[in-house]
């Protein structure tokens, strides 16, 4: 769990009581429950599944019931004939191989940029990626075990992965992410099952869940980074708009997956306002389900009223 901002001074060794509580707390969320009721406190991430749901189930009648709305996969799909999408890192990829794509895939390509960069790019790691629910499985467990420790890496890795990508596709002709992708691989053991597929969704719920919390996601996927930097100036944003509401009970911050975004905005450090604008907001909307005092909020990322 990642604490929130407290006001210990240094060289302490007692955590606040803002941060005593979380980790007393046997599951994050559960005041909200006692406030707003069961779907108050889980509305945003039922509607997150429902959406990853229901996206897959598209990707899956063509194989499995001969219904063939979307054909493709996540890197590159074709939806009713006539929709192409394609995933901008799987371009950036083919483009560094020197390959020139079809005029479809950058349709396709231009498309995914224009949502996102309206919605959040990084709203495809929360409301449409597989390899979301095995790390939030992961995190769930986590939690539940109580297990401390582990060391994520910089969160910069992703943008070096990022790069390295591009280099190792220029250097070796092929779109080198793509041959390991979790996010394809995951899809895969949804539809044809196989141990690779399966196995590298079980290295990432195991490296998350033993080795680097909330690790995957948040500090090595590249095609996160991607869609961080498509969306990074994206109008959608979340709110901290009644932070003075806050009790401190940090539960925002133990089931956030980014939890350093929330910082500046809910406490408004540095002059910071009350819209969270760091491009690696997932917009998830977990932390407006489990703050019992609804603190949080959706909206634009020209707002600034604060309460």
């Amino acid at each position: 769990m990642t604490p929130g901002p407290t006001t210990a001074g240094l060289g302490t060794a007692s955590p606040s009581p803002a941060v005593a509580r979380a980790n007393a707390a046997p599951a994050p969320g559960q005041a909200a429950r006692l406030a707003k009721g069961w779907w108050g406190a889980h509305r945003w991430l039922v509607l997150r599944r429902l959406s990853q749901l229901a996206i897959m189930g598209l990707f899956l009648l063509g194989p499995l019931a001969g219904v063939w709305v979307v054909k493709g996969n996540l890197s590159s799909s074709l939806t009713l004939g006539v929709l192409p999408l394609t995933d901008p890192f799987a371009l950036a990829q083919v483009l560094a191989t020197r390959h020139w794509p079809e005029t479809s895939a950058l349709l396709g390509a231009a498309i995914v940029v224009a949502f996102y960069a309206v919605v959040g790019g990084r709203v495809f790691c929360s409301w449409v990626c597989p390899v979301n629910v095995v790390t939030d499985g992961a995190a769930w467990l986590r939690r539940r075990l109580r297990l401390g420790g582990g060391r994520a890496p910089h969160g910069a890795l992703r943008y070096w992965l990022l790069g390295a990508v591009l280099l190792a596709s220029a250097l070796s002709g092929q779109a080198a992410w793509e041959l390991v992708n979790p996010v394809s691989m995951t899809q895969r053991a949804l539809i044809f099952g196989g141990t690779v597929a399966w196995g590298a969704a079980a290295a990432v719920f195991l490296f998350d869940l033993l080795i680097a919390p909330r690790g995957w996601c948040g500090h090595v996927c590249p095609v996160g980074a991607a869609y961080a930097l498509v969306g990074h100036k994206s109008l959608l944003r979340v709110s901290a708009r009644h932070s003075s509401r806050c009790n401190d009970c940090a539960d925002c911050y133990a089931v956030c997956p980014e939890p350093q975004v929330i910082v500046g905005p809910l406490k408004g450090k540095g002059g910071a306002g009350p819209v969270i604008t760091d491009r690696n907001c997932t917009n998830c909307g977990r932390c407006i389900d489990v703050c019992a005092t609804d603190v949080f909020t959706t909206t634009h990322r020209f707002e600034t009223l604060r309460d």
